[in-house]
Order: structure tokens, then C-alpha cells, then sequence
């Protein structure tokens, strides 16, 4: 990365200055790098639940979300408060939920004094309602996307993606949470009293400078970005939860820009890997760990006694190996601690069959086609918002490998689609890869396969985004973008005005 492959760094003191250059100091750095804060974190606040966001009905029976992306301050510390951004509030925003077959509408509302965009991550949806960087909002202008949810129960969410500035405006606090349910899933005795027995952690990571703001400074020597030193969940800084029920489901999300989460409670105890991106899996997987890369989601079910407390923690990996301390990964992290109750609730289970599995023949596939991320770049050409990389034919199969050719971690995240994890490093995918994905981790050296249907919707000039959600490597470049054809269409032109149609 052209802003990480820097070897000495200027740190001024006074009027004199210290350059770290040398084998030596980068060494001591790399020696005293990595963060543990068990039995650090005091667990006096208790957990925010971002609230379910209110709607209205318009005259053709669609539910329409008013939303007001705004500035504002927030208390996290006992110093003084931070400027943030938000959705509806002053950090975050509310919890959207819709059903399947439901028309859904929006008007979104920029009240910054900057564009941004609000993205749709993991949603099916034609291309121009997507929130990528082709729609961004103007300053007071208001943006008004409307379809048809068409897809399986699941836990997506909503982030900015303006072009070159994703990670900086997701770091002001523009995030939520967007629940997909569904006729199946309501049916199941699965935990979904929200707030209660099914509880949304949307998982980040800041640094405070000396005036209590968001330090926005890349880790020093990391590859990354910016990686931080306190957690917030649900924009609270050391939260509890009271546990009131025997089953609870948590939908963990990494909204983080950088930073690699390794969930597992502070007894090891075993918990039900029920979800992944794209909806249920077909049968609970039973773990102690579950790894998130930024954007990725899981819904597990932890089992709890009368009377106990217990931690969720983020652990150490090996990813990177020694130089993997420099952007977290050997980092031991304290999350949130659960606090139950002395009489649990226990009227919920975890069914036998719960989701479907994917099911995308492969060997189907009209086209396969290969990329490459590294260099701040996807096949060596970073993003160009007037470059549409390639057309696919709608209602076809392809199969992508995508493989990360440099010694830092990616990942790989592709708008519109679910898509079914097929190989890594040429074998069979581990279980909480098994399930329908539209973000997945590469790992150095380990090549996925991919097999992705697309249907429904085609536009040849307004393309759909494929790119690393380390979102500093993305703001770089390694981005590209495709458009979706139907018969007889050829790739079109984006229009130069289209990032700015806008009611």
C-alpha cells in the first residue's frame, strides 16, 4: 500500500524530530506491539440497543424509512464528548427491518455539509438503489431508492461508501443495522424478541486523541489502516447485558474499517453458529470461535445458567505471523459482558433444520474469471469510477478465484449477490464459510473459488462494486465495478452525472 510502504516515519518532539527508521526502532516497535485489555475493561455501561426505526406507508403500500444522516456529539469516555456522525441520532444509526416480498422505500436525507452515501451491504437490489458511489448525496439533498425485498431472512447492514472517503466517514459513526426476515424464519422457535433474546452487536474499534475525537492516524507500521485501542459495541464503550432468557442470539457484525475480530467467551464455552452473511445455515454448527473480517456477519446462539457471568472476548490468531501484531491480530480484547439473571426465560430452541445450504452448480458456469488484490489495485488497475471492468449475463452462473497476492490481509466483497464459498486453498471450506456469503477473508497465499448466481435486475450503464472491505485498501483503489446484462444488452457508459441524480 502506497501510504503503508513508508520505512521511516517523522514523529516530531518539540522542535527536534525522531525518525524511526532503523532495523532497530521498528524491532522494539514490533516487540512491544499488540493490546490486551481482559480485566481491564470495568463493564459499567450498559449495552445500547440501537432502537427499530419507525415507517410509514406511502400510497402504493410501500414502507418507507425516513432517514437523516446528521452530525452530533457522543460521551463515550469520561472525558469530554466526541464529534460523531450519524443516522437519525448522533453515532449509528437505527435498526431497518423489512420482510421478504415487502416494497421498501426510503428517503434519505444528507445533512452533512459533504456528500456520503448510504450502501445496502448484502442486499438483492438493482444496481441504482445500491448506495455505492455512484449514488451519492449532496449536502441537503435527499435520496429516494425504492425495491422489493427478494431474499432469505438474514443480518445485513447499511455503511457509506463514497468513492475514496468510506473509511473515514464509517469512522464518524455512519452504520447500522438492516434485518431481512421471512415466513420460514418467523416460524422457528429460534430467539427474535429483539432486544431481549436476540440482541444486535454491531462491533468496532477507536482511538481517542488527546481532546477525546477519533484519532484517525494509521497504525504505526501496520498494514491496515486504522486499528484501535478501545471497542465499542453498539457505540457503547465497556457494556454489560442482562441476560433475562436461557437462548440468546447475537447478531455480531464487524463494522470496523481495519480490524480482525476472533469472537469466543472468556470460559471457552461452546455457542451455535446459526448464520452467516446471507441468511440461516441449513444446521446449527457448534464452536468456541467464529473470525470475522471487516463487513462480515454471524448470528450464533449462546446458551446461558441462572446466575452467571461471562465475557465475550476477541482472541489472538496466527494470521500474519510475527508481523501480525502490527494490526491486531495477536491482540486479546475484552467485548461484553453478559450478566444473567437468577430465573431464565426458556421457551426458545435451536431447531434441527433451520436455513438452506447454497446451491450453485459450478460446474454450470458460463464464464469463470480470476482476480488478483494487491498493490492498492484488484488485477493491477486501481478503481476508475468511469470503468466498468466487465458485464455478466444476468441469470447465469460464474465462477470467480480470487486470490490475495501480497503478505497483508484482504478480503473480498462483491455488491448485489449472495455467493457460495466453493474451495479454499483448494479444499473444502471450513463450516462457518459453508453458508451463503457476500464477504469472505483472504488469507495470504490461500486462493478462494467462488460461485455466484446472478438474476433479477440488469442495467447496463450503472455498475455493481466488487473490492476489499479493509476499507483503507479500498479508499486506495482495490476496487472494481461490474454491470449486470440482460439479453441482447452490451456494457454501457455510466453517466458522468449519475453519482448526483438525486430528488
Amino acid at each position: 500500500m502506497r501510504r503503508r510502504k513508508a520505512i521511516g516515519l517523522t514523529i516530531g518532539i518539540g522542535s527536534g524530530a525522531l525518525v524511526l527508521g532503523s532495523t532497530g526502532a521498528f524491532a522494539l516497535h514490533l516487540a512491544t506491539a499488540g493490546l490486551d485489555t481482559v480485566g481491564e475493561v470495568d463493564f459499567d455501561r450498559p449495552l445500547a440497543l440501537p432502537p427499530l426505526a419507525p415507517s410509514t406507508e406511502d400510497p402504493s403500500s410501500a414502507k418507507v424509512f425516513h432517514l437523516e444522516i446528521q452530525s452530533g456529539q457522543m460521551q463515550f469516555t469520561d472525558g469530554g464528548p466526541t464529534d460523531t456522525w450519524g443516522v437519525n441520532g448522533a453515532f449509528l444509526g437505527p435498526t431497518l427491518r423489512a420482510k421478504r416480498g415487502q416494497e421498501i422505500a426510503f428517503a434519505v436525507r444528507n445533512g452533512l455539509d459533504e456528500a456520503t452515501s448510504l450502501h445496502w451491504h448484502g442486499m438483492h437490489l438493482p444496481a441504482v438503489m445500491d448506495g455505492g458511489p455512484h449514488q451519492e448525496v449532496r449536502p441537503g439533498e435527499t435520496w429516494t431508492p425504492q425495491w422489493t425485498v427478494d431474499q432469505p431472512a438474514a443480518t445485513l447492514w447499511y455503511h457509506p461508501h463514497p468513492h475514496g472517503r468510506t473509511a473515514a466517514h464509517l469512522l464518524r459513526g455512519l452504520a447500522g443495522m438492516f434485518i431481512v426476515d421471512d415466513d420460514g424464519s418467523e416460524a422457528l422457535r429460534l430467539p427474535q424478541t429483539y432486544g431481549v433474546d436476540d440482541v444486535p452487536m454491531i462491533v468496532q474499534d477507536r482511538k481517542f486523541d488527546g481532546d477525546d475525537q477519533f484519532d484517525d492516524a494509521a497504525t504505526l507500521f501496520g498494514a491496515l489502516g486504522v486499528t484501535g485501542d478501545r471497542l465499542l459495541v453498539n457505540g457503547t464503550v465497556g457494556p454489560y447485558f442482562d441476560v433475562t432468557t436461557r437462548l440468546v442470539r447475537l447478531r455480531l457484525l464487524n463494522a470496523s474499517g481495519a480490524r480482525m475480530y476472533h469472537f469466543g467467551f472468556s470460559d471457552d464455552r461452546t455457542f451455535s453458529l446459526i448464520a452467516t452473511d446471507g441468511g440461516l445455515l441449513p444446521e446449527a454448527w457448534e464452536t468456541d470461535r467464529i473470525q470475522l473480517s471487516p463487513g462480515e456477519r454471524a448470528e450464533i446462539v449462546v446458551a446461558f445458567e441462572p446466575g452467571e457471568t461471562v465475557d465475550l472476548r476477541s482472541y489472538p490468531t496466527d494470521i500474519g505471523g510475527v508481523m501480525g501484531r502490527l494490526d491486531g491480530f495477536a491482540d486479546r480484547l475484552d467485548v461484553c459482558r453478559f450478566r444473567a439473571g437468577e430465573a431464565l426465560a426458556d421457551d426458545t430452541e435451536i431447531p434441527a433444520v433451520m436455513g438452506t445450504a447454497p446451491d450453485i452448480d459450478a460446474g454450470a458456469a458460463a464464464v469463470e474469471r480470476s482476480f488478483t488484490l494487491g498493490g492498492d489495485a484488484v488485477n493491477g488497475e486501481a478503481m476508475s469510477m468511469e470503468r466498468i471492468d466487465f458485464g455478466v449475463r444476468v441469470d447465469t452462473v460464474e465462477v470467480w478465484g480470487v486470490v490475495n497476492d501480497n503478505g497483508f490481509l484482504h478480503n473480498f466483497h462483491v455488491h448485489d449477490v449472495q455467493f457460495q464459498v466453493l474451495e479454499v486453498a483448494g479444499e473444502e471450506p471450513p463450516p462457518h464459510l459453508r453458508g451463503w456469503k457476500d464477504t469472505v477473508p483472504l488469507l495470504p497465499g490461500e486462493p478462494n473459488r467462488l460461485a455466484l448466481r446472478f438474476t433479477g435486475y440488469t442495467d447496463p450503464n450503472m455498475p455493481y462494486m466488487f473490492h476489499c472491505h479493509v476499507l483503507q485498501h479500498e479508499d486506495d483503489g482495490m476496487m472494481g465495478q461490474f454491470v449486470v446484462l440482460g439479453e441482447g444488452e452490451e456494457i454501457g457508459t455510466v453517466a458522468a452525472a449519475s453519482a448526483h441524480d438525486h430528488s
